[in-house]
């Protein structure tokens, strides 16, 4: 071999192992990032009531909580259950309406395994079907609580975000996907007979 072609080998060698090194280190600081990320999550912003939250599909603001035996529609059921209630506002962002706002506001309970709450419009105290784009609507969402379970004085909501996706990865269709908490809101309990 001439000196020339053996020089010119040597810094291809040379900076083979450059990159191999840099990519390396790119590798384990994204990992090491990555790690670090999952042990110390983000801390979910407290809102308080009345604050409007936007979840991505919805838009949420919290007015009041209580607790009592008779349901919105102020007929009282023919076997007596305590019932939890929470009154807000919600605006559907989305293009099409919806009947799935139980899965933006969630009650935190640890100990007290709840059914999914029962959505009742404050205009006419019936039954929610499905909301409507952009029309604002006064709701409230109403949780059968367990017998023997006090009801708390404070209740914590977290308000859970939602994203759009033109095409997801399984089907290919176009839809709205649970995303990570964006607010949690404590609000009092007024206790009712």
């Amino acid at each position: 071999m001439t000196e020339p072609s053996r020089t010119t080998i040597r810094q291809r060698l040379f900076a083979f192992l450059i990159a191999g090194l840099g990519g390396l280190a790119a590798s384990a600081f994204s990992f090491s990032l990555a790690v670090y990320e999952a042990a110390h999550p983000p801390r979910t912003p407290k809102a308080v009531p009345g604050e409007q939250i936007d979840t991505g599909r919805w838009l949420v603001t919290l007015r009041s909580a209580r607790s009592g035996t008779t349901p919105p529609t102020g007929i009282p059921p023919w076997k007596p259950t305590r019932l939890v209630m929470v009154d807000m506002d919600v605006v559907n962002q989305s293009a099409t309406p919806s009947n799935l706002l139980s899965r933006a506001v969630t009650l935190d309970v640890p100990q007290a395994a709840l059914q999914p709450p029962t959505d009742y419009l404050d205009r006419d105290k019936g039954l929610a079907g499905h909301f409507n784009p952009g029309m604002p609507e006064r709701v409230t969402l109403a949780w059968e609580w367990p017998e023997g379970n006090p009801v708390p004085q404070r209740l914590n909501l977290t308000i859970n975000g939602q994203i759009y996706k033109l095409r997801d990865n399984l089907y290919g269709a176009s839809d709205w996907f649970d995303a990570d908490a964006v607010a949690t809101v404590e609000l009092p309990v007024e206790q009712a007979p």
